[in-house]
């Protein structure tokens, strides 16, 4: 049972990184998608997409439930925060700051998911775990700054970046409050369709004119949209607030510093960037930055403790 608990977990682990390549390439994505429409208005319609995607498939799996009215509250705080902040603010910042300073700030997501899980969910943080932590901001760091000759003048664009990763990473410990009772993937399927209903609203005194631009869109946009809602932010947010619940809140947040290399990737397949020996070595730190973090190091260590010890107390028990 204890071994199959270990498959499990570096399952959720392979899992994780598919998220990240997903959200990394989606940074590209939701930058086409609100240059091409209204930003808030067609983040309202991907959200909604989102989370109409995310109760068929529960559906078919049969997951499907009323919450309780302690789980609506969790569900009301954690969409507040996850859908309606986070999609708000980042729409806009996108559209305000330039491509090394949010990819800096969004690498400030773990950081900030492990210190707020500290200090609200009382998560312990090793010694180890906080040295991975430091290796993937480290990790980064380079492939932000290095990688495209500094950092530039902060903008409005870089606080509306930063108030969309804290306002993130301060929901997936509501999440993680939540997820004894209530699935976190039907958890995200209501944040996401109460988020875009709210997000709509708010389109509708920001943006009046913002649902006629729609009927503008390309076919290769839409296909960009679809993509990005159902793959992206409906299969993405399914797996990582399920995550959460299995794996911890900590764990979980030390795979977001795989957005920015994707998000490299993403850029050298469909704009024609080439990758700096800078961003190579961020990513190294990245890579051991998630092995650290993750725990995955420290349970490699005592898998090979208790295996030395077996070994130990067969030998005696030979001689015996």
């Amino acid at each position: 049972m204890k071994q199959l608990a270990k498959a499990q977990k570096y399952q959720i682990y392979m899992l994780l990184v598919f998220v990240m390549a997903t959200w990394g390439l989606n940074v590209i994505a939701t930058k086409i998608i609100v240059t091409a429409f209204m930003p808030e208005t067609i983040t309202a319609l991907r959200v909604f997409t989102a989370g109409i995607s995310v109760f068929i498939i529960l559906g078919f799996l049969k997951k499907v439930r009323l919450p309780s009215k302690k789980e609506f509250r969790y569900i009301f705080f954690a969409c507040f925060f996850n859908v309606v902040c986070h999609h708000f603010f980042l729409s806009l910042g996108l559209l305000k700051t330039s491509a090394t300073n949010g990819g800096l700030i969004l690498g400030l997501g773990p950081l900030l998911t492990t210190i707020i899980a500290f200090f609200l969910l009382g998560t312990r943080i090793t010694l180890i775990r906080l040295l991975g932590i430091m290796m993937g901001f480290m990790g980064v760091t380079f492939i932000v700054i290095f990688g495209s000759g500094g950092v530039s003048t902060v903008s409005s664009g870089d606080i509306y970046v930063f108030l969309a990763i804290f306002a993130q990473a301060f929901s997936f410990s509501i999440i993680k409050k939540c997820s004894d009772t209530l699935d976190p993937r039907l958890m995200t399927g209501y944040m996401l369709v109460i988020g875009s209903a709210i997000l709509f609203i708010i389109s509708c005194f920001t943006e009046p004119n913002g649902l006629k631009e729609i009927s503008h869109g390309s076919v290769s946009v839409w296909m960009i949209f679809f993509a990005s809602a159902i793959i992206a932010t409906a299969l993405g947010h399914m797996i990582y607030n399920n995550s959460i619940g299995k794996v911890g809140v900590a764990e979980s947040a030390i795979f977001i510093n795989f957005n920015p290399f994707f998000a490299l990737i993403g850029a050298v397949i469909f704009l024609d960037e080439q990758i700096t020996a800078s961003q190579i070595f961020g990513f190294i730190f990245i890579l051991v930055g998630v092995l650290f973090g993750s725990g995955a190091f420290e349970e490699f260590l005592s898998q090979s403790k208790q295996k030395k010890n077996r070994l130990y107390l067969n030998k005696v028990k030979d001689l015996h």
